[in-house]
């Protein structure tokens, strides 16, 4: 497994920032590695709410399906299937100082060979995180 973790801290108000990271259509906003997420289903945004997220991680693109696992007051879980790879994305965000403390963490779990690659990743992991810690304080600003 494959676990980054970055602490971002933003100038929005908290219920603003988590009600914006709950719809993960938006991912395409702050990760710098989705091309896009197309919600699959309809209604608010609730627990069970799917998108179709399509990347591009060392050339290649790959497409998992994700589902709002947790929708808590402080935290968000999206996991992310497909026949390689699941990938959890845990958000939790907390007003602090009068500012919003984010911190995201993906943890991806390689399913059959790929699990051998998964050590050789993490640089390149660690740098879609560093890319998600620079875009998204930029994204919110303008929001």
């Amino acid at each position: 497994m494959v676990s980054v973790e970055r602490s971002i801290t933003v100038d929005r108000p908290a219920e603003e920032v988590l009600r914006y990271l709950a719809d993960f259509g938006h991912t395409p906003e702050w990760d710098p590695g989705t091309e896009s997420c197309v919600r699959v289903d309809d209604g608010p945004v609730v627990r069970g709410s799917r998108w179709i997220n399509v990347s591009r991680f060392r050339g290649r693109r790959t497409r998992l399906t994700y589902r709002l696992e947790r929708y808590e007051d402080d935290r968000l879980v999206f996991v992310g299937e497909n026949r390689t790879v699941t990938a959890t994305d845990d958000i939790t965000v907390r007003p602090w100082d009068g500012r919003t403390v984010v911190v995201y963490q993906a943890h991806l779990r390689f399913k059959g060979l790929a699990r051998l690659a998964a050590p050789f990743l993490r640089p390149a992991f660690e740098g879609l995180a560093d890319g998600v810690a620079e875009q998204l304080p930029r994204v919110l600003r303008t929001r």
